[in-house]
């Protein structure tokens, strides 16, 4: 597709293709409103003409900063884009000090808000940076409004200058910075090109089964985060609705009134859902109850291509009948495909949503590689459980000797932000290194095996994978958060945040005399006898130098408010070491 080079080509080609009266849809007020394919075209064109009578220039930076998605972000994104100028997108989530210091460091001019409480950070360190104006997407008594910059751009007769300016943007020009959540120090400002993150879209469609013009899609992982941008502007080049969602906790309302084709999401909503799902069916008695939990236990055992046999075909189509046609129903009841990414997805998930018709297809990608570097894909025999799929098209993946992924292609970054020493540190040559650890089967599936940055050595010189590990214990319905310790101790141990919604409900249905405040759960030696079972059962997988022979529980909810992860959804090793240091004093020296 040799016409779309540069991001803004996406709705004119999606324009000339499919021209949807709903390229995006968000709701307002309790009403869906919905702007069309030449719409979004013409509200663009007018922000551009509006910020150029703002005296915008090329290279000029422009943050964003949303707490939900919405239509106005996608419009300010291809405005901005189409007159040269970066869009410089903030997580809403980070502390007011990352806010002055990625608004510094990207020398933005102007800044997009959502709502009052976003402007109120940012109107706290407005005095120290170079901002000229902030602006809001809510109607906010006595701002600026981004309205305004539309309005100044209703004037059409500096459209000439836009379709100029336009013509000077160049594919390998800088269309992005996005500043990394980082799990340590400051943020580092990946620079994405025009081209990083089109050749992505193109390598990326391949894999992603579409009804093209007629599927629709939810959104609502932030869009400051790259793997949901990407997606975006991916179904808007396959025609694809897009609903974007008031909020998390309106994701459930949401899939019922959209009843979307696909969403994308990272592991920690999957698992909400399918606990969620689990709990319902806990509650449920006698026959049912009993048909519930077959049809999970078959879940568990799915693989795919009718590997299990007929006989296990004959029961899951029952299954899916009788039980998995419910939880379909539940989302909305046209989910057929679920993306994953960000963060390894447990194969129970997997396996599970597959059986139920509803394939959750895992990826695999970072913020410096556009991002994605390999997926799953149903068709062609694409899918294999336990891996995050085949490499896509144009992308080259090599494991070096001390089995780091190292990834070559053209949706590798331009480099760190004023920064050529951070960005020299991973780059040999073309090739950029991941930090992630993996192998490649002789088919071609990439498979991660960890962070080579987390893995640590016991005292005893044993080297431990503690993501491997992490991810089977979080298998477990007692456990929500967990983190394996022990860098330099004589054996791994772990902090764990119990799944306390979970605990609750365990506690209730067993009769068990514990008070169901958090202290009381993770004080009760009953609570640690269950937990230490789900320990024993997942050690058994391991080697006796990687198991887990300690363990602590915490009252606090490991969350991105209390600093305990980053905005999407990472620990912060760093943080939850310091936080728990007495614990980890209490396991390793008592």
């Amino acid at each position: 597709m040799s016409e779309i080079t540069r991001i803004f080509d996406i709705p004119q080609y999606q324009l000339k293709k499919f021209n949807l009266d709903k390229s995006l849809t968000t709701k307002y007020n309790g009403e869906w409103i919905s702007t069309s394919s030449q719409d979004y075209i013409n509200e663009a064109n007018a922000i551009s003409r509006g910020l150029l009578r703002l005296g915008v220039k090329p290279n000029d930076k422009i943050a964003v900063i949303s707490s939900t998605n919405r239509t106005e972000w996608s419009i300010l994104d291809i405005g901005v884009l189409q007159i040269g100028a970066q869009n410089a997108p903030i997580y809403p989530t980070i502390s007011k000090e990352d806010y002055e210091y990625i608004l510094n460091h990207s020398e933005s001019i102007y800044c997009f808000v959502s709502d009052a409480e976003v402007l109120k950070k940012i109107n706290s360190i407005k005095s120290k940076t170079k901002l000229k104006d902030i602006y809001t997407f809510d109607d906010i008594p006595g701002e600026k409004n981004w309205k305004d910059v539309l309005e100044l751009g209703k004037d059409i007769s500096n459209q000439p200058e836009v379709d100029a300016r336009k013509k000077t943007v160049k594919p390998h020009d800088l269309a992005t910075i996005i500043y990394t959540s980082g799990t340590t120090g400051k943020p580092k400002g990946v620079m994405l090109s025009h081209n990083n993150l089109i050749s992505n879209v193109l390598d990326s469609e391949k894999r992603v089964p579409f009804e093209y013009g007629k599927s629709k899609a939810l959104s609502f992982l932030p869009i400051c985060h790259v793997f949901e941008r990407m997606i975006l502007y991916l179904y808007q080049y396959c025609g694809v609705e897009i609903y974007f969602a008031e909020s998390i906790d309106k994701m459930s309302d949401n899939l019922k009134e959209v009843k979307p084709n696909v969403m994308t999401a990272v592991p920690r909503l999957y698992e909400k859902v399918y606990d969620k799902i689990v709990e319902k069916g806990a509650d449920l008695s006698g026959i049912k109850r009993a048909l519930f939990f077959w049809a999970i236990d078959l879940g568990l055992k799915y693989e795919p291509y009718g590997k299990n046999g007929i006989w296990y075909g004959l029961q899951l189509k029952l299954a899916r009948k009788l039980i998995f046609s419910k939880w379909k129903e539940g989302l909305g009841g046209n989910l057929d495909l679920m993306v994953s990414g960000s963060a390894a997805l447990q194969p129970r998930l997997t396996r599970t949503f597959a059986a139920a018709k509803m394939p959750i297809m895992e990826g695999y990608g970072l913020t410096e590689t556009s991002p994605v570097i390999a997926v799953n894909d149903m068709r062609h025999r694409g899918f294999r459980i336990g891996t995050v799929g085949k490499i896509i098209d144009n992308v080259e993946v090599k494991i070096a000797e001390d089995g780091e992924i190292l990834v070559k292609g053209p949706n590798v970054m331009l480099g760190y932000y004023k920064d050529p020493e951070k960005t020299a540190e991973v780059m040999t040559g073309d090739y950029f290194h991941t930090g992630d650890i993996g192998e490649i089967s002789p088919d071609g599936f990439l498979k991660i095996t960890d962070r080579k940055k987390e893995m640590f050595k016991t005292s005893g010189g044993k080297y431990v994978a503690p993501a491997l590990i992490e991810n089977e214990l979080k298998q477990s319905h007692f456990i929500e958060q967990v983190m394996v310790i022990g860098e330099g101790e004589k054996m791994p141990a772990a902090l764990i945040q119990p799944d306390f919604e979970f605990l609750k409900h365990w506690i209730e249905r067993k009769r068990k005399n514990i008070k169901l405040d958090n202290e009381s759960m993770i004080s009760s030696q009953i609570i640690k006898d269950r937990i230490q079972k789900e320990i024993d059962k997942t050690n058994k997988k391991f080697g006796n130098w990687e198991q887990v022979k300690k363990f602590e529980l915490t009252a606090d909810f490991w969350s991105i408010d209390s600093g305990h992860l980053t905005p999407t959804m990472k620990m912060k090793r760093k943080v939850i070491k310091e936080k728990y240091k007495d614990l980890i004093e209490k396991i390793y020296r008592s």
